[in-house]
């Protein structure tokens, strides 16, 4: 008999000031203001990672890589994702597949969208799918604030 577990993942980032600062979402590079955060702000991996984490029942991003931890200052995301496949691995599951919705008004993602899924999903050798959203001009997403990110993940244990 199988078991499945559901998780949800979010994050959200507002955008740096900071002007070299790159935008990563996916690990890709894409035009724009990057994110602030302490690691790379990868907002899609953390999602991802955190939606992993809690249908496992393990512990949130924020406790394993805790943003007050000088080593993950500007940590590669998709290197932290890579650590969580192989906890739930080692815990005897497998990651059925991840939806993605990134929610932010620039970049559109349709043109990355396809180069994104398919790094995720050799990361979790599972099927991905990343859909791009605006908020259509409100709250602090529609003003070119910042950007989130909302994950439901499903994985299985035989």
């Amino acid at each position: 008999m199988f078991t499945f577990r559901i998780g949800q993942g979010f994050d959200v980032h507002p955008f740096s000031e900071d002007s070299d600062r790159p935008l990563i979402i996916g690990g890709e590079i894409l035009p724009g203001p990057g994110l602030d955060g302490h690691s790379d702000a990868d907002l899609l991996a953390h999602a991802i990672t955190d939606a992993l984490l809690g249908a496992a029942g393990l512990d949130d991003i924020g406790q394993r890589f805790p943003d007050t931890d000088p080593s993950f200052s500007n940590a590669n995301s998709l290197e932290l994702l890579k650590n969580v496949v192989e906890s739930l691995e080692e815990e005897g599951w497998e990651i059925c597949n991840v939806d993605c919705n990134v929610i932010i008004e620039a970049p559109k993602l349709s043109e990355y969208k396809n180069s994104i899924q398919d790094r995720i999903s050799k990361i979790l050798n599972a099927p991905v799918t990343v859909k791009g959203r605006r908020s259509e001009g409100l709250g602090f997403i529609g003003k070119g604030e910042g950007a989130a990110c909302l994950v439901v993940a499903l994985i299985s244990k035989s």
